[in-house]
């Protein structure tokens, strides 16, 4: 998941010139297992009232958001569909789960919400600097990805902390322990990306 799922302010993979354009490979089709399991994810939450499930599903979608783009580099098979593909389907896991979990009131409410808007703009400047100002992608910094990663835990452990599994309260303690910081350096990231959209928008009007 980029709170995330993953945060990927980039939009794309880190690949070498010449990428591929095979749509067959191994990382796109793992990036397409991962979204198929968006329906069995709501599935979970609402078909079967099962908060933990959903919760444990999510958070393995999130810590193996990197796996399908260390495999494109590690064997070679680095693809221009790819590298589009990967982002917009790290956006739509991350949105719909927000909005599933807002509706089945899993998790504190302003919470999600301000993870929601934090996404939202982000999301929103970046498509019109590329798309509008022609802006070359950038990647996410360091600071970004800690951000995405505290909040990858912290999401499905407010899940778990509002289910009735054994030692629920100790996972809504976990969830906000990572949950406050990766908020607050997640809008402070956000922040921290204005010089660089700035300076990307300038180049591309004169590039």
């Amino acid at each position: 998941m980029t709170a995330g799922g993953s945060e990927s302010v980039d939009l794309a993979r880190s690949a070498p010139p010449g990428a591929s354009t095979n749509l067959l490979t191994v990382p796109n089709l793992l990036t397409l297992s991962r979204l198929l399991c968006l329906p069995l994810f709501l599935y979970l939450l609402f078909g079967r009232d099962n908060r933990a499930g959903a919760a444990w599903l999510l958070g393995a979608l999130g810590a193996t958001d990197w796996v399908d783009g260390y495999l494109a580099r590690r064997l070679g098979q680095v693809s221009e569909f790819g590298k589009v593909f990967d982002p917009v389907v790290d956006r739509l896991l991350f949105v719909v789960a927000i909005i599933a979990i807002i509706i089945d009131g899993a998790a504190p409410l302003w919470f999600v919400v301000a993870v929601l808007v934090r996404e939202a703009l982000v999301s929103a400047a970046m498509v019109v600097a590329t798309v509008v100002y022609r802006m070359k992608r950038f990647d996410v910094t360091f600071l970004g990805k800690t951000a995405t990663f505290w909040l990858m835990f912290a999401i499905p452990g407010f899940m778990l902390g509002s289910s009735d599994i054994f030692g629920h309260e100790w996972y809504q303690l976990a969830a906000w322990i990572l949950g406050i910081p990766g908020l607050l350096l997640s809008y402070y990231t956000a922040i921290a990306y204005i010089p660089s959209i700035r300076d990307g928008i300038q180049a591309g009007r004169h590039g």
